[in-house]
Protein backbone atom coordinates (compact mmCIF):
# COMPACT_ATOMS: atom_id res chain seq x y z
CA UNK A 1 0.00 0.00 0.00
CA UNK A 2 3.15 2.67 0.56
CA UNK A 3 4.66 1.54 -2.62
CA UNK A 4 1.30 2.16 -4.06
CA UNK A 5 0.85 5.93 -2.52
CA UNK A 6 4.72 6.67 -3.30
CA UNK A 7 3.63 5.61 -6.91
CA UNK A 8 1.23 7.98 -7.04
CA UNK A 9 2.76 10.79 -5.54
CA UNK A 10 5.14 10.57 -7.96
CA UNK A 11 2.90 10.99 -10.81
CA UNK A 12 2.11 14.94 -12.30
CA UNK A 13 -1.22 16.42 -11.32
CA UNK A 14 -2.43 15.64 -14.85
CA UNK A 15 -1.63 11.93 -14.51
CA UNK A 16 -3.36 11.68 -10.76
CA UNK A 17 -6.23 13.19 -12.04
CA UNK A 18 -6.43 10.41 -14.67
CA UNK A 19 -6.00 7.62 -12.48
CA UNK A 20 -8.13 8.93 -9.83
CA UNK A 21 -10.70 9.24 -12.79
CA UNK A 22 -10.84 5.48 -14.37
CA UNK A 23 -10.79 4.21 -10.78
CA UNK A 24 -14.10 6.14 -10.59
CA UNK A 25 -15.03 5.05 -13.94
CA UNK A 26 -14.20 1.42 -12.67
CA UNK A 27 -16.35 1.44 -9.48
CA UNK A 28 -19.20 3.20 -11.31
CA UNK A 29 -19.08 0.39 -13.67
CA UNK A 30 -18.87 -2.22 -10.97
CA UNK A 31 -21.56 -0.55 -9.14
CA UNK A 32 -23.79 -0.67 -12.35
CA UNK A 33 -23.29 -4.30 -13.27
CA UNK A 34 -24.83 -5.01 -9.61
CA UNK A 35 -27.90 -2.31 -10.41
CA UNK A 36 -31.42 -4.28 -11.63
CA UNK A 37 -31.18 -4.55 -15.41
CA UNK A 38 -34.83 -4.42 -15.62
CA UNK A 39 -37.49 -1.07 -14.41
CA UNK A 40 -40.72 -1.65 -12.58
CA UNK A 41 -43.10 1.08 -11.79
CA UNK A 42 -46.46 -0.40 -10.33
CA UNK A 43 -49.31 2.01 -9.32
CA UNK A 44 -52.54 0.61 -8.03
CA UNK A 45 -56.18 2.15 -7.26
CA UNK A 46 -59.55 0.94 -6.72
CA UNK A 47 -62.19 2.00 -8.97
CA UNK A 48 -66.38 1.60 -8.45
CA UNK A 49 -66.81 -0.30 -11.57
CA UNK A 50 -67.00 -3.60 -13.28
CA UNK A 51 -64.10 -5.33 -15.04
CA UNK A 52 -65.83 -5.09 -18.01
CA UNK A 53 -66.27 -1.74 -17.98
CA UNK A 54 -62.98 -1.07 -17.17
CA UNK A 55 -61.48 -3.75 -19.80
CA UNK A 56 -62.86 -1.73 -22.12
CA UNK A 57 -61.54 1.23 -21.58
CA UNK A 58 -57.88 0.23 -21.75
CA UNK A 59 -58.20 -2.25 -24.42
CA UNK A 60 -59.15 0.17 -27.03
CA UNK A 61 -56.97 3.34 -27.96
CA UNK A 62 -59.91 5.40 -29.07
CA UNK A 63 -61.22 5.22 -25.49
CA UNK A 64 -57.76 5.51 -24.18
CA UNK A 65 -57.07 9.08 -25.40
CA UNK A 66 -59.97 10.33 -22.83
CA UNK A 67 -58.38 9.37 -20.15
CA UNK A 68 -54.39 8.77 -20.38
CA UNK A 69 -52.18 11.77 -18.33
CA UNK A 70 -50.75 12.61 -21.67
CA UNK A 71 -53.47 13.19 -24.16
CA UNK A 72 -53.54 16.93 -24.14
CA UNK A 73 -49.96 17.33 -23.33
CA UNK A 74 -48.88 17.53 -27.10
CA UNK A 75 -52.18 19.61 -28.73
CA UNK A 76 -50.28 19.40 -32.11
CA UNK A 77 -48.67 15.45 -31.99
CA UNK A 78 -50.55 13.61 -35.00
CA UNK A 79 -51.87 10.64 -33.94
CA UNK A 80 -52.76 7.74 -35.71
CA UNK A 81 -54.70 4.56 -34.47
CA UNK A 82 -54.85 1.47 -37.05
CA UNK A 83 -55.67 -2.36 -36.86
CA UNK A 84 -58.24 -3.68 -34.75
CA UNK A 85 -60.27 -1.51 -33.02
CA UNK A 86 -59.61 -3.45 -30.19
CA UNK A 87 -57.66 -5.63 -28.87
CA UNK A 88 -54.46 -7.82 -30.08
CA UNK A 89 -52.92 -5.85 -33.27
CA UNK A 90 -54.63 -2.59 -31.97
CA UNK A 91 -52.06 0.19 -32.38
CA UNK A 92 -51.42 4.06 -32.05
CA UNK A 93 -48.48 6.38 -33.79
CA UNK A 94 -47.52 9.46 -32.14
CA UNK A 95 -45.47 12.45 -33.54
CA UNK A 96 -45.15 15.54 -32.17
CA UNK A 97 -42.69 18.35 -30.69
CA UNK A 98 -43.17 17.65 -26.97
CA UNK A 99 -44.03 13.78 -27.19
CA UNK A 100 -41.63 13.20 -29.49
CA UNK A 101 -42.30 10.28 -31.78
CA UNK A 102 -43.39 6.39 -31.02
CA UNK A 103 -45.76 3.99 -31.04
CA UNK A 104 -47.90 1.30 -28.74
CA UNK A 105 -49.10 -2.41 -29.86
CA UNK A 106 -51.70 -4.27 -27.95
CA UNK A 107 -50.13 -7.82 -27.61
CA UNK A 108 -51.86 -9.49 -24.68
CA UNK A 109 -55.92 -9.08 -24.29
CA UNK A 110 -57.65 -11.26 -21.77
CA UNK A 111 -61.21 -10.23 -21.34
CA UNK A 112 -61.91 -8.40 -18.11
CA UNK A 113 -58.38 -9.50 -16.36
CA UNK A 114 -55.11 -8.14 -18.22
CA UNK A 115 -54.22 -6.06 -21.07
CA UNK A 116 -50.54 -5.52 -22.10
CA UNK A 117 -48.65 -3.39 -25.10
CA UNK A 118 -45.20 -3.32 -26.58
CA UNK A 119 -43.97 0.41 -26.51
CA UNK A 120 -41.41 1.34 -29.39
CA UNK A 121 -40.13 4.79 -28.26
CA UNK A 122 -38.52 4.89 -31.66
CA UNK A 123 -34.88 4.92 -30.17
CA UNK A 124 -34.58 0.97 -30.73
CA UNK A 125 -35.66 0.90 -27.36
CA UNK A 126 -39.40 -1.08 -26.54
CA UNK A 127 -40.86 -0.83 -23.06
CA UNK A 128 -43.98 -3.00 -22.19
CA UNK A 129 -46.82 -1.83 -19.99
CA UNK A 130 -49.85 -3.75 -18.61
CA UNK A 131 -53.20 -3.38 -17.08
CA UNK A 132 -54.41 -6.16 -14.40
CA UNK A 133 -57.62 -6.05 -12.99
CA UNK A 134 -59.15 -8.07 -9.80
CA UNK A 135 -62.57 -7.82 -9.17
CA UNK A 136 -63.62 -7.18 -5.22
CA UNK A 137 -66.52 -7.02 -2.70
CA UNK A 138 -66.67 -3.29 -3.71
CA UNK A 139 -64.74 -2.00 -5.92
CA UNK A 140 -62.03 -3.36 -9.03
CA UNK A 141 -58.23 -3.21 -7.88
CA UNK A 142 -56.96 -1.34 -11.20
CA UNK A 143 -53.36 -1.73 -11.78
CA UNK A 144 -50.73 -0.53 -14.22
CA UNK A 145 -47.44 -1.71 -14.68
CA UNK A 146 -44.72 -0.05 -16.62
CA UNK A 147 -41.18 -2.58 -17.34
CA UNK A 148 -38.23 -1.32 -19.01
CA UNK A 149 -35.37 -4.26 -19.70
CA UNK A 150 -31.65 -2.17 -20.00
CA UNK A 151 -29.39 -5.13 -20.48
CA UNK A 152 -25.94 -4.32 -20.01
CA UNK A 153 -26.87 -0.63 -20.92
CA UNK A 154 -25.06 0.22 -17.43
CA UNK A 155 -26.23 3.90 -17.89
CA UNK A 156 -29.84 2.94 -18.29
CA UNK A 157 -29.34 0.66 -15.20
CA UNK A 158 -28.37 3.79 -13.44
CA UNK A 159 -31.31 5.96 -15.05
CA UNK A 160 -33.36 3.24 -14.09
CA UNK A 161 -33.29 4.80 -10.12
CA UNK A 162 -35.18 7.49 -11.38
CA UNK A 163 -38.07 5.74 -13.13
CA UNK A 164 -40.42 5.68 -10.36
CA UNK A 165 -40.08 9.36 -10.03
CA UNK A 166 -40.51 9.94 -13.54
CA UNK A 167 -43.13 7.57 -14.46
CA UNK A 168 -44.97 6.77 -11.33
CA UNK A 169 -46.48 10.49 -11.16
CA UNK A 170 -47.89 9.84 -14.50
CA UNK A 171 -49.25 6.50 -13.90
CA UNK A 172 -51.39 8.18 -10.50
CA UNK A 173 -52.79 10.97 -12.87
CA UNK A 174 -54.06 8.61 -15.72
CA UNK A 175 -54.99 6.17 -13.63
CA UNK A 176 -56.63 9.02 -11.55
CA UNK A 177 -58.47 9.97 -14.56
CA UNK A 178 -59.68 6.28 -15.25
CA UNK A 179 -61.13 6.21 -12.05
CA UNK A 180 -63.30 9.14 -12.78
CA UNK A 181 -64.11 8.12 -15.95
CA UNK A 182 -65.23 4.85 -15.15
CA UNK A 183 -67.49 5.63 -12.12
CA UNK A 184 -69.39 7.99 -14.60
CA UNK A 185 -70.37 5.36 -16.84
CA UNK A 186 -73.43 3.01 -16.43
CA UNK A 187 -73.21 0.75 -13.37
CA UNK A 188 -74.39 -2.84 -14.71
CA UNK A 189 -71.82 -5.59 -14.99
CA UNK A 190 -71.98 -6.71 -19.02
CA UNK A 191 -69.06 -9.38 -18.53
CA UNK A 192 -71.87 -12.50 -18.44
CA UNK A 193 -73.60 -11.87 -21.32
CA UNK A 194 -73.12 -13.03 -25.09
CA UNK A 195 -72.38 -10.06 -27.05
CA UNK A 196 -72.23 -10.28 -31.05
CA UNK A 197 -71.53 -7.80 -33.62
CA UNK A 198 -73.64 -8.85 -36.52
CA UNK A 199 -75.24 -7.12 -40.09
CA UNK A 200 -78.63 -8.05 -40.45
CA UNK A 201 -80.92 -7.62 -43.42
CA UNK A 202 -84.49 -6.20 -43.43
CA UNK A 203 -87.29 -8.46 -43.50
CA UNK A 204 -91.28 -7.86 -44.27
CA UNK A 205 -93.17 -6.98 -40.78
CA UNK A 206 -97.13 -6.46 -39.83
CA UNK A 207 -97.27 -4.44 -36.45
CA UNK A 208 -99.30 -3.21 -34.02
CA UNK A 209 -98.68 0.04 -32.00
CA UNK A 210 -98.98 -0.94 -28.70
CA UNK A 211 -99.27 0.17 -25.10
CA UNK A 212 -99.09 -1.18 -21.26
CA UNK A 213 -98.34 -0.24 -17.61
CA UNK A 214 -94.71 -1.19 -17.19
CA UNK A 215 -95.19 -3.83 -15.17
CA UNK A 216 -94.14 -7.73 -16.83
CA UNK A 217 -97.90 -9.42 -16.42
CA UNK A 218 -99.59 -6.49 -17.96
CA UNK A 219 -96.73 -6.31 -20.99
CA UNK A 220 -96.97 -9.87 -21.53
CA UNK A 221 -101.01 -9.57 -21.41
CA UNK A 222 -100.98 -6.56 -24.12
CA UNK A 223 -98.53 -8.05 -26.60
CA UNK A 224 -100.66 -11.43 -26.19
CA UNK A 225 -103.20 -9.32 -27.00
CA UNK A 226 -101.60 -7.58 -30.02
CA UNK A 227 -100.56 -10.89 -31.53
CA UNK A 228 -104.28 -12.33 -31.68
CA UNK A 229 -104.61 -8.94 -33.92
CA UNK A 230 -101.81 -9.56 -36.51
CA UNK A 231 -102.58 -13.50 -36.31
CA UNK A 232 -106.15 -12.76 -37.50
CA UNK A 233 -104.90 -10.37 -40.04
CA UNK A 234 -101.92 -12.64 -41.46
CA UNK A 235 -105.00 -15.42 -41.60
CA UNK A 236 -107.56 -12.65 -43.22
CA UNK A 237 -104.79 -11.45 -46.11
CA UNK A 238 -103.28 -15.20 -46.55
CA UNK A 239 -99.96 -14.64 -45.37
CA UNK A 240 -97.94 -16.87 -43.73
CA UNK A 241 -95.68 -15.54 -40.47
CA UNK A 242 -91.76 -16.07 -40.74
CA UNK A 243 -90.20 -15.92 -38.20
CA UNK A 244 -90.85 -15.42 -34.13
CA UNK A 245 -92.74 -12.52 -32.95
CA UNK A 246 -90.93 -9.60 -31.97
CA UNK A 247 -91.56 -5.94 -29.95
CA UNK A 248 -89.69 -3.28 -31.23
CA UNK A 249 -88.81 -0.08 -29.39
CA UNK A 250 -90.29 1.29 -25.86
CA UNK A 251 -90.88 4.53 -24.66
CA UNK A 252 -92.27 5.44 -21.35
CA UNK A 253 -94.81 8.62 -21.10
CA UNK A 254 -94.81 8.95 -17.74
CA UNK A 255 -97.66 6.48 -16.91
CA UNK A 256 -97.21 3.71 -20.07
CA UNK A 257 -94.83 1.94 -22.17
CA UNK A 258 -95.56 2.45 -25.69
CA UNK A 259 -94.05 0.18 -28.30
CA UNK A 260 -94.73 -1.96 -31.20
CA UNK A 261 -95.96 -5.65 -31.52
CA UNK A 262 -94.37 -7.26 -34.65
CA UNK A 263 -94.57 -10.61 -36.49
CA UNK A 264 -91.87 -11.11 -39.57
CA UNK A 265 -94.35 -12.37 -42.51
CA UNK A 266 -93.24 -13.61 -46.08
CA UNK A 267 -93.01 -11.10 -49.06
CA UNK A 268 -95.81 -9.04 -49.66
CA UNK A 269 -96.30 -8.38 -53.58
CA UNK A 270 -98.16 -5.23 -53.34
CA UNK A 271 -101.92 -7.08 -52.81
CA UNK A 272 -104.05 -5.04 -51.37
CA UNK A 273 -104.29 -5.84 -47.08
CA UNK A 274 -107.41 -5.47 -45.62
CA UNK A 275 -107.85 -4.93 -41.49
CA UNK A 276 -110.21 -3.50 -39.27
CA UNK A 277 -107.31 -3.60 -36.41
CA UNK A 278 -104.85 -0.70 -37.13
CA UNK A 279 -102.66 -3.55 -38.53
CA UNK A 280 -99.49 -1.51 -40.57
CA UNK A 281 -97.42 -3.65 -43.23
CA UNK A 282 -93.59 -2.49 -43.24
CA UNK A 283 -90.02 -3.45 -42.77
CA UNK A 284 -87.66 -4.18 -40.09
CA UNK A 285 -84.32 -2.27 -39.48
CA UNK A 286 -81.24 -3.55 -41.68
CA UNK A 287 -77.79 -2.58 -41.25
CA UNK A 288 -74.67 -3.46 -37.96
CA UNK A 289 -76.40 -4.47 -34.68
CA UNK A 290 -75.35 -5.95 -31.59
CA UNK A 291 -77.51 -9.21 -30.94
CA UNK A 292 -77.28 -10.77 -26.88
CA UNK A 293 -78.62 -13.90 -26.49
CA UNK A 294 -80.77 -13.93 -22.97
CA UNK A 295 -81.97 -17.41 -21.53
CA UNK A 296 -84.63 -17.04 -18.86
CA UNK A 297 -87.89 -14.96 -17.64
CA UNK A 298 -89.57 -12.09 -19.96
CA UNK A 299 -89.06 -10.67 -16.39
CA UNK A 300 -85.32 -9.99 -16.13
CA UNK A 301 -85.01 -8.70 -19.81
CA UNK A 302 -85.00 -4.94 -18.18
CA UNK A 303 -81.78 -6.15 -16.57
CA UNK A 304 -80.07 -7.85 -19.71
CA UNK A 305 -80.81 -4.35 -21.27
CA UNK A 306 -79.50 -2.12 -18.66
CA UNK A 307 -76.46 -4.76 -19.44
CA UNK A 308 -76.35 -3.84 -23.16
CA UNK A 309 -76.75 0.32 -22.42
CA UNK A 310 -73.60 -0.67 -20.26
CA UNK A 311 -71.72 -2.37 -22.99
CA UNK A 312 -72.48 0.60 -25.43
CA UNK A 313 -71.23 3.03 -23.18
CA UNK A 314 -68.21 1.47 -22.02
CA UNK A 315 -67.15 0.95 -25.61
CA UNK A 316 -68.50 4.65 -27.06
CA UNK A 317 -70.42 3.02 -29.55
CA UNK A 318 -73.80 4.34 -30.76
CA UNK A 319 -77.22 3.27 -30.77
CA UNK A 320 -78.71 3.50 -34.49
CA UNK A 321 -82.55 3.36 -33.83
CA UNK A 322 -85.05 1.61 -31.74
CA UNK A 323 -84.09 -2.23 -30.19
CA UNK A 324 -85.88 -5.10 -30.17
CA UNK A 325 -86.42 -8.58 -28.76
CA UNK A 326 -87.44 -11.46 -30.75
CA UNK A 327 -89.19 -14.55 -28.71
CA UNK A 328 -87.44 -17.51 -29.95
CA UNK A 329 -89.47 -19.72 -27.80
CA UNK A 330 -93.24 -20.27 -26.80
CA UNK A 331 -93.36 -19.97 -23.40
CA UNK A 332 -96.45 -22.05 -23.81
CA UNK A 333 -94.54 -25.11 -24.20
CA UNK A 334 -90.91 -24.32 -22.65
CA UNK A 335 -90.20 -23.99 -19.08
CA UNK A 336 -89.25 -20.31 -17.86
CA UNK A 337 -85.95 -20.30 -16.93
CA UNK A 338 -85.12 -22.07 -20.53
CA UNK A 339 -87.11 -19.32 -22.52
CA UNK A 340 -84.55 -17.48 -25.40
CA UNK A 341 -84.83 -14.23 -26.73
CA UNK A 342 -82.91 -12.68 -28.68
CA UNK A 343 -82.17 -9.13 -28.19
CA UNK A 344 -80.79 -6.55 -31.36
CA UNK A 345 -79.53 -3.05 -30.74
CA UNK A 346 -78.97 -1.06 -33.91
CA UNK A 347 -75.66 0.55 -33.55
CA UNK A 348 -72.90 2.62 -35.26
CA UNK A 349 -69.26 1.91 -35.01
CA UNK A 350 -65.97 2.59 -37.22
CA UNK A 351 -64.94 0.17 -39.02
CA UNK A 352 -62.17 -1.86 -37.34
CA UNK A 353 -59.81 -1.50 -39.15
CA UNK A 354 -58.14 2.19 -40.42
CA UNK A 355 -56.63 5.07 -39.15
CA UNK A 356 -57.68 8.25 -37.12
CA UNK A 357 -55.90 11.16 -37.20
Amino acid sequence: MEDLLRKFAALSFVQRIGVVAGGLIALLMFIGLLLPSTGRVKRSVDIDASPATIFALVNDFHRVGEWSPWASTDPNARIDISGPRRGVGARIEWSGPILGSGSQEIVESTPFERVSSVIDLGDGNSVTTHFELQAGDAATQTTWVFESHFGWNLFARYFGLMLDGIVGPDYEQGLANLKEMAERLPRADFGDIEIEHRTVESFDIVYLATRSAPESAAIATALGDAYFKLLNFIDQNELRSSGAPMSIGGTFDGTQLRFNAAIPVQSIDGTTLTSSSNVQVGSSYAGKVIRVKHVGSYRTLSTTHDKIAAYLAALGIQRNGEAWESYITDPTSVAEEELLTYVYYPVIEPEPAGNDS
